[in-house]
């Protein structure tokens, strides 16, 4: 069996692992069809994430087919899945009162556990989401990263009528775009890279994307920020209209606030990280099934994972939308 293995920062390898057992209880085998790289994963092969462990096998973004089921599994082998790759342990105070994302003792595949960029892995039945056959792979695989702006979006309320912003035109930046654009806002969207805004640009005739220095005398009712640092935080937080919300989901250590000019300007500030499960992933779907919503341009790159070399160092060139590595034993289906 092939499996990725970072054995440490910057020292990852594509190797020949144990076959693995039988699943047991309500464990399910999965054969892997595709793995996306998410930025996180680009962080921790740089051992930019305090709470990483290693050696880890990478891989969060999951989609796969059961292979093998335990005897209390929920679902049976043939069930094409989703993966949920934060566990939550549903007995702390947090899970109790029905907020799995932030619970006590959650841990997160590709950081602190194995992940799942493997031929085959296991795991418990209740961290996976069956998939609707009419759900092609090329969407199935964006339900994941997709419910984090799912989750992050509904903290506000974005009409016809909203101006959004979204600084930082990541893969979790165009989703947020796509997204407020779906539900009818007027959609500025902010990065200090022209491919990226390039990127953007292919999204939507009625996206408009920019670079920071043009935005100039314009507030938003909704500011989301997506890039992760101190400076698009700071300088967000100043475009958003008095009585506006602004949503928090990149992550950086520290920024600094005005505090004043949030209090005079009654502005809210959301944080919000990943996604409540299984509500976020379902409404995940229900906008992935939807023709009109057009999130194809997402994905740049579809690798064998054979080539992983070049699939991260497209990844981390920040040239290109989601880079998809390919687990199906022939690539080119």
């Amino acid at each position: 069996m092939l499996e990725l293995l970072l054995k440490n920062p910057y020292e990852m390898e594509l190797r020949e692992a144990e076959s693995l057992p039988g699943p047991c209880g309500d464990e399910v085998k999965i054969k892997l069809i595709y793995g996306g790289i998410c930025g996180t994963d680009l962080s921790v092969y740089k051992g930019g994430i305090p709470y990483a462990t290693y050696p880890v096998r990478p891989g969060h973004e999951l989609l796969g087919t059961i292979v093998e089921a335990g005897n209390e599994a929920l679902y049976k082998p043939g069930t094409r899945v989703i993966v949920q790759p934060n566990t939550f342990c549903g007995t702390c105070v947090k899970c109790r009162l029905g907020k799995t994302n932030i619970c006590q003792n959650k841990k997160s595949l590709g950081i602190n556990t194995d992940g799942g960029f493997s031929e085959e892995f296991i795991i418990s039945s209740k961290f996976v989401l069956p998939v609707p056959d009419e759900l092609p792979d090329e969407k199935a695989i964006l339900i994941e990263p997709f419910a984090v702006v799912v989750h992050a979006l509904k903290k506000v309320e974005i009409t016809k009528a909203s101006s959004v912003a979204v600084i930082g035109c990541g893969n979790e930046g165009k989703l947020a775009v796509l997204l407020a654009s779906y539900l009818g806002a007027d959609v500025t969207a902010i990065d200090i890279h022209p491919v990226k805004l390039d990127l953007v640009k292919e999204m939507g005739p009625n996206i408009r994307a920019v670079r920071p220095e043009d935005i100039v005398g314009e507030t938003f009712d909704v500011v989301i920020e997506a890039a992760g640092t101190k400076t698009s935080i700071e300088n967000g937080m100043k475009l958003v209209t008095p009585g506006g919300s602004m949503v928090l989901i990149g992550i950086t250590q520290e920024s600094s606030f005005p505090v004043a000019h949030i209090v005079r300007n009654e502005i809210t500030l959301y944080g919000s990280i990943i996604y409540q499960f299984p509500g976020d992933f379902l409404e995940s779907i229900e906008y992935l099934k939807n023709d009109s919503f057009r999130v194809e341009p997402i994905i740049s790159k579809i690798v064998p994972v054979s080539d992983f070399e070049h699939a991260f160092e497209s990844a981390f060139s920040g040239d290109y939308g989601k880079i998809i590595l390919n687990f199906k034993e022939d690539p080119s289906i």
